[in-house]
């Protein structure tokens, strides 16, 4: 089961799509490597499941696909949550036996295995540590890299690795912006985002209900940088859910008031009959919004 920073009345990442240069390949990676299985499938896109109900990864095929560029604003990776450290640690014991290069940091909150599909999307598959053990200061929840303590994950597998655990949600997705002062404010004033954390000047981590973070938004190679083409690999929408109508019909007209334009995006899925909305950030990135969690 989800746990309750990813179930209304917070507003949390459900589903991130990604446009990719050869789905064949990009669906054997994220069903051998990851752990995925398919939902659905058609000529050019793939809807992912850990649950074999809802989906929370898709990918699309891309006519002539352009390769991701450095200074660009989009994806700086989505990030899989796993319910627990054992399934984290029988994550990295079935990784370790696939020759892929993989990076790690111990954030404190939780802890994190770093790598790239084959367009070089950025992927963090993770385990959060007990909420008590977060540390607060007001409203700033403590976060830091440290090093991943492999023998301490890999001494609590059990080796049954059967792909991802039903109860793996979207934990959090993190964006590379163009400016993270008008980032922040379209993400807090717009939609009701708290900030809950900083690193430096070039990095800002968002929530609602107290996770350490559903959101981050950074610009260190991203800064003053402008969206990928429509047919570059890399994000193409992420949704976030909604609590009711009225949350809707208030970030609606937020992003009015704020010069963002709101519409039907047919490029999501029909969530229980209820059409999504969306709009597009101050980075050229597309958020879709629903009050249906996938």
């Amino acid at each position: 089961m989800a746990t309750h920073f990813h179930q209304k009345p917070n507003m949390f990442v459900s589903h991130v799509q990604i446009k990719v240069s050869d789905l064949a390949r990009s669906i054997r990676f994220y069903k051998n490597i990851i752990g995925f299985d398919i939902l659905e499938q058609t000529g050019n896109t793939a809807a992912f499941t850990a649950d074999g109900k809802t989906s929370i990864l898709s990918i699309e095929q891309v006519e002539n696909a352009q390769p991701l560029q450095r200074g660009r604003t989009g994806l700086y990776h989505f990030a899989i949550l796993l319910p627990s450290r054992k399934d984290l640690g029988n994550f990295v014991q079935h990784i370790s036996q696939l020759d892929v290069p993989i990076g790690a940091g111990d954030h404190h909150v939780s802890e994190a295995i770093y790598l790239y599909d084959p367009d070089g999307n950025g992927i963090e598959v993770y385990a959060d540590r007990p909420e008590e053990l977060w540390i607060w200061n007001g409203n700033t929840v403590y976060m830091t890299t440290e090093p991943v303590n492999f023998r301490s994950l890999l001494e609590i597998a059990d080796g049954t690795w059967n792909g991802l655990p039903e109860g793996t949600v979207m934990g959090h997705i993190h964006l590379s912006v163009s400016d993270l002062r008008k980032s922040e404010a379209f993400y807090t004033k717009a939609l009701g985002f708290e900030a809950v954390a900083t690193y430096g000047s070039r990095a800002l981590f968002i929530s609602t209900g107290k996770y350490h973070h559903h959101i981050g938004l950074n610009t260190w190679e991203s800064l003053g940088g402008s969206p990928a083409p429509e047919n570059s690999v890399g994000l193409k929408s992420f949704t976030l859910v909604l609590n009711d109508s009225e949350q809707a019909e208030k970030i609606k007209n937020n992003l009015k008031e704020m010069g963002h334009v709101t519409e039907i995006f047919e490029g999501a899925p029909k969530f229980g009959g209820r059409q999504a909305f969306s709009t597009v950030d101050p980075s050229g990135i597309r958020i879709v919004f629903t009050l249906d969690e996938q």
